[in-house]
């Protein structure tokens, strides 16, 4: 019975996890944000050229 149980809590963690991040992905690319999580905040050469980061 504890092991049903902590499936089911873990498999709700992990829902609320995957959920969360596509979520913020659905609001970033609704913004119109090309690169979303880019470490360089969109300043690199690939998104000034235009070659990455593809909307």
């Amino acid at each position: 019975m504890t092991g049903i149980v902590a499936d089911i809590i873990v498999s709700i963690i992990l829902l609320v996890l995957v959920g969360g991040a596509v979520y913020y992905i659905y609001k970033e690319k609704k913004k119109g944000t090309r690169c979303i999580g880019c470490p360089m905040a969109g300043n690199c050469q690939k998104y000034k050229s235009g070659a990455g980061c593809k909307k």
